[in-house]
């Protein structure tokens, strides 16, 4: 097969990925090999199984390396001034093309192998939705991916407002790790953990082995003493991997502000990813506190802007984190870095909403506990008193925090204008306070159900290009909801106003 170099204007790949495909099926086949060659004893002695694996080894990773090698010959790239072109395929050729002036991202991605050997993969990204949106160079050279990254989101803007620092913003502080315990992530890992060790003693066929140890080990112990031991255990286990995660995410965290005016979050362990914002598409900035994060006193930001990566591996990258958890002062300082504000917009003081708000989660959140507590107990009177009683439990324990937080929820709401930005707040288990630019708003829909008009409530939803799209104020009071709106963005609902006070009932206006 011939080798020789593409035309002047046209790149190739760097050719050492058929070694990282090679070593990455030879990783997977190793890890395969023992189960399959004591599989096979049952059938042919030791020796002969093992040469039997070993050609099979061979045989795959030769033909994964080949494949890899006809996919480098026939991919080709080029930075044209106009358009950035990727050819690739060999019977069905794609020929896939972006405009240089819809290109908003320019990620570098580079796992532990990839770093070892110098290499990067670069996606170069328009923000749309679905892969066509997308093109992806794996790998080239860390320099390469440097190159390709400044060139293509170069831009000739003016110098922007304020004078908030070039370089420098924030960088990672060790003592943040304190966070991640107190995260969702540990007893969501700690559930999976002992959901893994169930499936994977199913699939050896060890469960009833696993489940009568463990009857062993409590043999003695009360049924309740038991269950509390295994749920802190799950919760250790999900503890360390919380924190195991947190490090190989948010390891060698930088975030820059580059000269032409890009953000750029670089950050990971063994996984090292740089992450690109251009300022000119930032729109504003959204502070998240979950719960547990929150009581701690504590936060992370993510960028509200328009043409970021939105297609399921970028969002599973939080690629729209500038800050991961973060005592609140720090998350309020750098969210005014990053807005080149004196002060942040997402502290400041909000609008209460009317008491009505609050009668409204309380409802909510009762319902939603005392709902299957009379399923529960319907079913106990039919069936057994055993749910009886557990309906009774879920009644105790549930109700009293059901209520806690419903009023969480009601401190938490509020919403206000600072400067050039409108800030709505709301949530409890994940409270946000978001800032967003007033420029960047498109339209507003305002929402008032049956049950809201008669508590004179509204909710009102600023529409954006940006972000998550939509940003509401649930439930603020109907005519300083309405003064808020026209106020935030003068002259775009104003000529809603008077059909949507007239309507009754439930309704729903929409903006331009």
């Amino acid at each position: 097969m011939s080798t020789a170099a593409p035309p002047a204007d046209w790149r190739r790949l760097d050719p050492r990925t058929v070694l990282v495909t090679a070593l990455v099926v030879a990783g997977v086949v190793a890890g395969a090999a023992i189960p399959v060659t004591l599989g096979l004893t049952r059938w042919f002695s030791l020796p002969a199984a093992v040469l039997q694996v070993l050609a099979g080894a061979v045989l795959v990773i030769g033909v994964a390396a080949g494949a890899d090698r006809v996919r480098w010959h026939r991919t080709r790239y080029r930075i044209g001034e106009e358009r950035v072109d990727l050819h690739t395929g060999l019977l069905l050729v794609k020929r896939r093309s972006l405009s240089r002036g819809r290109i908003r991202t320019v990620d570098l991605t580079a796992n532990l192998m990839l770093r070892l050997l110098g290499l990067v993969t670069v996606r170069i990204g328009t923000g749309e939705q679905g892969s066509e949106s997308t093109l992806e160079l794996d790998p080239v050279t860390r320099t390469e991916g440097e190159r390709l990254r400044r060139l293509l989101l170069e831009r000739a803007a003016a110098p922007a407002d304020g004078g908030h620092r070039e370089g420098e913003l924030a960088v990672l502080d060790p003592r943040w790790i304190r966070y991640a315990p107190v995260s969702f992530v540990a007893p969501m890992l700690g559930g999976a953990a002992a959901g893994a060790v169930m499936q994977v003693s199913d699939w050896v066929g060890a469960q009833g082995d696993v489940i009568e140890w463990i009857g062993d080990r409590f043999r003695d112990t009360p049924l309740l003493w038991m269950i509390v031991i295994l749920v802190l255990a799950a919760l250790v286990a999900g503890v360390v991997g919380a924190l195991g995660l947190w490090i190989e995410m948010w390891w060698n965290y930088r975030l820059e502000r580059e000269p032409g005016g890009t953000l750029r979050v670089r950050r990971g362990l063994f996984t090292s990813r740089s992450i690109s914002v251009e300022e000119a598409r930032l729109r504003g900035v959204d502070l998240v506190e979950p719960l547990g994060v929150r009581l701690v006193g504590a936060a992370r930001l993510d960028a509200i802007t328009t043409g970021l990566a939105k297609d399921t591996e970028a969002r599973n990258a939080d690629h729209n984190t500038l800050l991961p958890a973060a005592p609140r002062t720090r998350a309020d300082t750098v969210a005014a870095d990053v807005l080149r504000e004196t002060a942040t917009p997402t502290g400041a003081a909000l609008v209460r909403h009317p008491r009505a708000a609050r009668g409204r989660r309380l409802r909510w959140s009762l319902a939603a506990v005392l709902g299957p507590v009379l399923v529960l107990t319907v079913l106990g009177a039919l069936l057994t008193p055993v749910l009886l009683w557990i309906a009774l439990g879920c009644a105790v324990v549930g109700a009293p925090v059901a209520v806690v937080l419903a009023l969480d929820a009601y401190r938490g709401l509020g919403h206000a204008l600072s400067g050039r930005y409108l800030v709505t707040r709301s949530g409890t288990l994940r409270r946000s306070t978001a800032a967003l630019e007033r420029a960047g708003v498109i339209g507003w829909t305002v929402r008032q159900s049956v049950f809201q008009r008669r508590a004179g409530l509204v909710s009102i939803t600023a529409t954006t290009a940006a972000g998550g799209g939509a940003y509401t104020v649930y439930d603020a009071d109907a005519a300083e909801g309405l003064a808020f709106a026209a106020e935030a963005v003068p002259g775009l609902l104003e000529p809603f106003l008077e059909p949507f006070l007239e309507r009754a009932g439930g309704t729903e206006t929409t903006g331009p």
